[in-house]
């Protein structure tokens, strides 16, 4: 039976069209009026504060302090470091003046007498100006590690743009630490990039490999990058969040040094790590379907949506009043170690439009009572991940009201894992390991959805590496990463034929 979905625009279809349509039909953002930002609204925003609040846990619980720095960084602070600047350079938006006056013909132009001495960056990255801060901070070995993380927002001028994939302006957190030693760096670099693996997999239920950049992928500046890379229904891979091991390179710019145990002054070693609200569109682009939005009830604002059908009858308020009892013991509940956040949606608004609001947003479950549930003691429940029967109708399922409070935890924890269970599986289902050279690998990508090649790699550095970057560019292609738990090599590099070190993924990506 052919199903009539939600959407205008299903993924097979046109999954760019489709990816617009979730976020327009679920009320996640919309545009703003300036090119490359977005107002994110309610339900958007909402996952986007469970991320924060989650992830922020982590962070803190790893000893990381939060802390706030400002918005506008002097130009003076970047031309410090050649390297890094020269990565954002092309991005960046500056400040110039600091008043406006009148044309004379009705419009605001800078006040010529207000140029600024020295141009204001507004911030694309916050090394350069926590760098100087380290270099206040810390003078001697007892000053280590520093440990601080700040939830901002950065601009980054961005000349194709997509929502939460890539915008002119977007929010996100970003770890900066200071190390006396390269091996307590390096580990503390790892040791965020699991707390970003973990979190993807646990809690937005998008599975990930995690490993480290090749050089020419590295952030500007940077010794070593690590990401996590999670793969979109389409075949395309998601850079989801990244660690940087920075070695001196920032602390010698900008003089972050300390005097250790023996009276001798050395540099710092300096990370840095971010994840950005890019995760929101990971998490449509691994678990929308054609009827919108589903979102984990790990990070779902309302994990129950409580919708009663009411006819403006007598027996409303009986209905309203079964509802608000149901919305009370859901409350008084616990999963995932924090209360159930159950929504009883009392809008003036139709009963079916109000489930297919919810259906669009991607709410776990929604619970719709109507008289008859209330005169026999039932709940019909519909859960978000499988929405359909065999025959296609709507599975909306009548249980009885007793026992649905016990049971919420269960059910909210099976909705969990089974959204992470489909993700994995289309994601081990789509990384082909049996390309041996560039005609295969060229072969593997002429699908619509190809997904990932992972291949032998003998690590090529300075002009080899950039001939391979060229070739994977002509196909679209790059290398996402060196997965930590790839398969021991057993042959010759792909691309150089030179005995293998390791083994790479190759994708096409956002």
């Amino acid at each position: 039976m052919a199903i009539k979905h939600a959407l205008p625009v299903a993924r097979e279809a046109d999954f760019a069209a489709w990816y617009q349509a979730v976020i327009t039909e679920a009320d996640m953002a919309e545009e703003s009026g300036v090119r490359g930002c977005m107002v994110i609204r309610p339900w958007g925003y909402g996952i986007w504060e469970r991320i924060q609040r989650l992830l922020d846990d982590r962070i803190k619980a790893t000893g990381h302090e939060n802390c706030y720095f400002p918005v506008f960084i002097p130009l003076s602070y970047f031309e410090k470091e050649a390297e890094h600047v020269e990565g954002f350079a092309k991005e960046m938006a500056v400040v110039t003046h600091h008043r406006l006056i009148s044309d004379g013909k009705g419009g605001l132009v800078p006040d010529p007498s207000a140029k600024l001495e020295e141009p204001l960056v507004v911030r694309p990255t916050s090394e350069t100006v926590i760098g100087a801060a380290f270099a206040r901070w810390i003078q001697s070995w007892r000053d280590l590690p520093v440990l601080i993380n700040q939830w901002a927002n950065v601009v980054r001028w961005e000349m194709r743009t997509r929502m939460f994939l890539r915008t002119s302006e977007f929010l996100w957190q970003e770890g900066h630490t200071a190390h006396a030693s390269v091996a307590e760096a390096q580990e503390e670099t790892r040791r965020m990039l699991e707390v970003y693996r973990s979190f993807s997999e646990d809690v937005v239920a998008m599975p990930v490999v995690a490993g480290e950049k090749p050089e020419n992928e590295r952030f500007p500046g940077a010794v070593e990058t690590w990401s996590i890379e999670a793969m979109m229904q389409d075949g395309k891979a998601l850079q989801a969040g990244t660690s940087h091991f920075l070695g001196t390179n920032f602390a010698s710019s900008q003089n972050i040094r300390f005097q250790n145990a023996e009276g001798q002054f050395e540099l710092a070693n300096t990370t840095s790590w971010g994840m950005s609200t890019r995760m929101i569109g990971g998490l449509i682009m691994t678990h929308g379907d054609d009827d919108g939005l589903r979102v984990p009830p790990r990070l779902a604002p309302w994990q129950v949506v409580i919708v009663p059908m009411l006819r403006d009858a007598p027996e409303d308020e009986a209905i309203v009043a079964y509802c608000k009892a149901l919305q009370a013991d859901l409350a008084g509940r616990s999963a995932f170690g924090e209360p159930v956040r159950a929504l009883l949606d009392l809008k003036s608004a139709k009963s079916t439009a109000k489930r297919w609001a919810w259906v669009k947003k991607g709410a776990p479950v929604v619970i719709e009572v109507g008289g008859r549930d209330v005169a026999g003691g039932n709940l019909s429940v519909i859960r978000r991940d499988r929405l359909y029967r065999d025959d296609g109708k709507v599975d909306s399922r009548v249980v009885p009201r007793d026992g649905f409070g016990a049971g919420v935890a269960e059910l909210l924890a099976d909705i969990q894992s089974s959204l992470h269970i489909e993700a994995r599986h289309r994601m081990e289902a789509g990384i082909r390991r049996d390309v041996t050279d560039m005609a295969g690998l060229e072969r593997a990508f002429e699908g619509e959805k190809p997904g990932w090649v992972e291949v032998q790699w003998s690590r090529p550095t300075g002009a080899a590496l950039d001939a391979v970057v060229e070739r994977l560019k002509a196909l679209k292609l790059t290398i996402r990463n060196t997965p930590i738990d790839a398969a021991a090599v057993d042959g010759a590099c792909l691309f150089t034929g030179q005995p293998a070190v390791e083994r790479i993924v190759v994708a096409r990506a956002y």
